[in-house]
């Protein structure tokens, strides 16, 4: 049913489609990329792959509709697609993302593995960040090997972004740039219920394997050196472990950063805490009852974090009046992220 009609009442249209519908990701995916057709840096959201290839076409060489595709076989629920004009030139990239700055998304991925562009994703998903519209940002090169991935997550070097590697094989076999295995993670990302949870092990759907398989030297140097490494066992393409590229701090060598669940439990911890305070106390007086009021709340969220074990706990909930702008109510607070299991190191002792 498509009519639009006067009468007051509860309509509804519908579609189906039989190819990648869409999931039941919690997080919404942009999407910057070449296109068949469609227009320029206007932003479109679908729901399932078909009404994307509608918009934007079906791909002749790898680009958005194969995105999208990866993306909804992944489990992706919503994701808004802008399309880059076909130069590909990295302020073409730029455009595309200062118009999904604009968007409710929560990750961003492209189909460029160029150093130029990667650097104008990480500015604009830690513009975005700032603003409180947190979002991360999952890239891929092409035919990078193991240096060269590490080089670029050391240029890259942000908690807000992640790289991963190798190349990728689709369903079919066919070669595909590290971009696309990318947009796999991204919809493994979104899927995710718990922030906490870590990706590793993960099925990234929609890839049919990996273009080199990683010794363990190789994947001890990426992880290391902040690349998120995909491997291919059994047929099924997983990432290793999920970490950022944020391997240092000031350039000296911190890996307070490297777990990806940690910037992922801090993005659902505040934005929680924040929608709960602006929801309840939008307008309210600076008084101690509603400061008194305002802590109680503070701690109603993160008993609720704590309770869905996404932090391991919290502490110094404090709500004060600023001394210098008596419209302020100055909020703190301190929480431990949960830790997602990476090892289980056996001690055995036997006895002869």
């Amino acid at each position: 049913m498509n009519g639009i009609h006067e009468r007051p009442g509860v309509y509804s249209v519908y579609d189906a489609s039989t190819v990648a519908p869409a999931g039941g990701a919690v997080k919404a995916i942009g999407v910057a990329a070449r296109a068949a057709g469609g227009a320029v840096d206007k932003p479109v959201t679908v729901t399932g792959y078909a009404a994307g290839a509608a918009a934007f076409g079906e791909d002749e060489t790898p680009g958005m509709s194969t995105i999208l595709r990866l993306l909804f076989a992944g489990g992706a629920s919503v994701v808004t697609a802008v399309r880059v004009a076909d130069e590909g030139a990295a302020e073409d990239y730029r455009r595309a993302f200062e118009t999904l700055g604009k968007e409710d998304v929560q990750i961003l991925v492209c189909d460029s593995g160029e150093e130029e562009v990667h650097r104008a994703l990480r500015a604009a998903v830690e513009e975005a960040s700032a603003l409180r519209h947190e979002r991360i940002a999952v890239a891929g090169c092409s035919g990078a090997d193991p240096e060269e991935l590490v080089r670029r997550a050391g240029e890259l070097n942000c908690e807000r972004v992640v790289l991963v590697g190798p190349d990728v094989l689709d369903s079919g076999g066919r070669a595909l740039p590290g971009v696309f295995g990318a947009a796999a993670a991204a919809a493994l990302a979104a899927a995710g219920g718990d922030p906490a949870v870590p990706l590793n092990g993960g099925t990234l759907r929609g890839l049919g394997g990996v273009s080199q398989d990683y010794g363990e030297g190789d994947i001890d140097r990426l992880v290391r050196g902040g690349v998120t490494p995909l491997e291919c066992a059994g047929g099924v393409v997983s990432p290793v472990r999920g970490v950022t590229t944020r391997t240092k701090t000031g350039g000296v060598s911190d890996a307070t950063w490297r777990e990806l669940t940690t910037i992922l439990i801090v993005d659902d911890v505040i934005p929680a805490v924040r929608a709960a305070l602006r929801g309840k106390f939008a307008r309210s007086k600076n008084n101690a009852r509603n400061r008194a009021a305002i802590r109680s709340q503070v701690i109603v969220e993160l008993e609720k974090k704590l309770a869905a074990e996404v932090i391991d706990g919290y502490d110094g909930v404090t709500v004060t009046a600023s001394e210098e702008d008596p419209t302020v109510c100055l909020v703190e607070f301190s929480f431990s992220v949960a830790h997602g299991l990476n090892q289980v190191r056996l001690t055995v002792h036997v006895e002869i």
